[in-house]
């Protein structure tokens, strides 16, 4: 391989984007400091994974992308179909086999001199960089520890947490409040007092074997309703309503879960410690038919990658692909 070459392959290995119209390196996307996406967090986005190069529901992802622009009226000017080849396209250029894949709405901005959201031009960006992990494997498997955050999470009256959002200032801040006590995250609570969500991802508690999740006031996540998907089809039977503080302390199990990281167990919640320190059975076996269901055709969509010459199984670029670095939900 050439030195041209070989330079092309590690750019796309740090990722592809598509940016008005054209697929560029990944660190060349931006979004102007005069978007109302960057000022006012006037933006939606969605998150979709490829795991060993297929995409994992991918149709369920586009499906809330597509809900979540219709709420904030936003049209980007390309259809879901032209969005899912563009997704497609992205990573079959990167040839990760392994990637995080992101596709943002933002509001753009209204014309020189107006303030109208109604004149503003939306603008789409989406992009497929190696794989992002919220926690690693390892820490997975031996459970994290979280904290009750101070910090109430948005109401869901001013923002709706069923639209994918930027909006993270109490999130980011419940995040130094764990790391200041010791814990690896936070689950935050709702106004009312009720378990709402963490920072990327969904909350479950498992009491006498029943699988329970918030019905309220956090992301109706993928990775969520795969789980609770996974509970009715081994006949694990499931809850989905209010889940207050004490619920959430005294749970036998707790488990979180998100597109960046799959089933992650917590075996620490405040200063209890859950299961001798240990994940519990329903975690670990939910994390593991998780992971399973990613072989599964009707659940997935292979990447067209391109035969370019490239080895996308090259060490090196397995590497890239399964890089452990910090994730947006």
């Amino acid at each position: 391989m050439g030195m041209d070459q070989a330079t092309s392959v590690q750019t796309a290995y740090r990722g592809i984007a598509w940016v008005e119209g054209a697929f560029v390196p990944a660190e060349e996307a931006k979004v102007s400091v005069f978007d109302y996406g960057f000022s006012r967090s006037d933006v939606t986005y969605d998150v979709v994974h490829v795991w060993d190069g297929r995409f994992f529901r991918l149709e369920h992802h586009l499906d809330r992308f597509m809900a979540s622009m219709a709420a904030l009226r936003m049209s980007p000017g390309l259809d879901r179909e032209g969005l899912r080849q563009v997704l497609l396209e992205c990573v079959a250029r990167s040839g990760l086999r392994d990637s995080f894949v992101a596709m943002l709405c933002t509001r753009g901005r209204p014309p020189q001199g107006s303030r109208d959201l109604r004149l503003c031009r939306n603008k789409l960006i989406v992009y497929a960089v190696p794989f992002v992990w919220v926690v690693p494997p390892e820490r997975q498997a031996s459970g994290i520890s979280a904290i009750i955050s101070s910090i109430p999470r948005i109401g869901a009256e001013s923002v709706d947490p069923t639209v994918k959002n930027y909006h993270w200032l109490d999130l980011d801040r419940s995040l130094f409040e764990a790391y200041d006590r010791g814990a690896d995250t936070a689950i935050l609570l709702a106004p009312d007092g009720s378990v709402a969500e963490g920072p990327g991802f969904n909350v479950f508690i498992v009491r006498d074997g029943r699988v329970i999740t918030p019905d309220a006031g956090a992301l109706e996540g993928i990775t969520r309703r795969t789980v609770l998907d996974i509970c009715a089809e081994r006949g694990i039977p499931t809850e989905v309503r209010p889940v207050s503080r004490e619920e959430l302390l005294d749970a036998d199990e707790i488990l979180t879960c998100t597109t960046a990281g799959g089933v992650m167990p917590v075996v620490r919640i405040e200063d209890r410690i859950l299961g001798n320190g240990a994940p519990g059975p329903v975690s670990m076996a939910l994390r593991e038919f998780y992971w399973a269901r990613h072989a599964d055709p009707a659940e997935t969509t292979p990447v067209p990658y391109p035969e370019d010459g490239t080895d996308p199984e090259a060490p090196e670029l397995r590497a890239a692909g399964r890089a452990f670095i910090p994730s947006p939900r």
